[in-house]
């Protein structure tokens, strides 16, 4: 079992990252929040989650083991899976997603694309004891403090990418991000890609 994986970062996009790891490659899910913590970083390590099925073998790697607790917790829910489990940790930070399960906030987890009121519920019913009895602590890795020298056609081409590597289409992907710059040219991409996540 892996537990971690310490490199340097070889290639990395919002949605995925290949650390060299003494000349061996590992490729690695990750979600907004690890990308908003490694990104601009030479070296990086990260907690791995192995999904192992007949058809594929997956990494999932996350910043801080926090956040790799609450994918573990997510995808114990009945109906989610590594994808969605990680578009949730995309849409909302560590802090916010235990304050939204916490407060019962089925509402706020509905507008992460894929989950409906019924799968939200879920969540929380599933969740809200083991939070509370975890004492997962709120976390600070928030989307605050990330500089950005990308010129504004690399964000928005970051941004489709991404989305469509989470299984959204192009075309709608561009038109949304590119509303999104519109109203905030200088929006960094993993904020973009947050604001996405709730329009399409």
């Amino acid at each position: 079992m892996i537990e971690y994986i310490k490199g340097e970062i070889a290639e990395l996009g919002p949605a995925n990252v290949v650390i060299d790891c003494n000349g061996l490659g590992y490729a690695a899910n990750i979600s907004l929040n690890t990308y908003a913590a490694i990104q601009g970083k030479k070296n990086c390590k990260l907690y791995i989650y192995e999904a192992i099925r007949e058809d594929a073998y997956v990494l999932y790697g996350f910043a801080d083991k926090q956040e790799r607790e609450l994918f573990l917790l997510l995808i114990s829910v009945s109906g989610i899976g590594g994808n969605t489990a990680r578009m949730i940790l995309s849409a909302l930070s560590p802090a916010e997603l235990i304050n939204v399960i916490s407060t019962e906030n089925a509402g706020l987890l509905k507008t992460v694309k894929g989950i409906g009121l019924k799968t939200a519920q879920r969540i929380i019913v599933d969740l809200k004891d083991k939070i509370k009895a975890g004492g997962t602590a709120a976390g600070t890795a928030g989307m605050t403090g990330i500089s950005f020298t990308a010129a504004n056609a690399q964000v928005q081409e970051e941004a489709v990418a991404a989305l469509t590597m989470l299984g959204f289409a192009q075309a709608p992907s561009q038109k949304v991000v590119t509303a999104i710059l519109k109203e905030d040219a200088d929006a960094p991409v993993e904020q973009v890609i947050k604001l996405a996540l709730k329009r399409l």
